[in-house]
């Protein structure tokens, strides 16, 4: 599956988690719940998955974290607050360009409506 197939199963799962559990809780059960959805779809995930930073050909593991990675090519970056912020976006994008992924989605799952809460950030795509 390419970037977009993968994005649009993700996005059906994020729907399904936003439309049981509401908005207001912790990104934890957030993440929790989206990681059980996301693999009884059949996707590979990793949570909380390290990402070094290569600076001068050294790596630095600096304890930056992914918060989901799915089948390898898409990062997902959850929060639970009340607006995203530019720093979000941004912290997305350098996510994407260290790891050299190309789509990234940002899923604030605090809102009223989920359709507004999931954006998506792409890096060379």
């Amino acid at each position: 599956m390419n970037e977009n197939e993968i994005s649009y199963i993700i996005r059906k799962c994020i729907f399904n988690v936003y439309n049981k559990l509401g908005p207001g809780l912790l990104e934890a059960v957030y993440q929790k719940i989206l990681i059980y959805e996301l693999e009884e779809n059949g996707l590979d995930v990793k949570a909380e998955l390290a990402l070094p930073i290569i600076y001068d050909d050294k790596e630095f593991d600096l304890n930056f974290r992914i918060d989901i990675l799915v089948e390898h090519k898409v990062i997902l970056e959850l929060k639970s607050v009340k607006h995203l912020e530019d720093i979000h976006f941004k912290q997305l994008q350098t996510y994407l360009k260290l790891s050299n992924k190309k789509l990234g989605l940002l899923v604030n799952f605090n809102t009223t409506n989920i359709l507004d809460g999931i954006k998506r950030v792409v890096n060379n795509l």
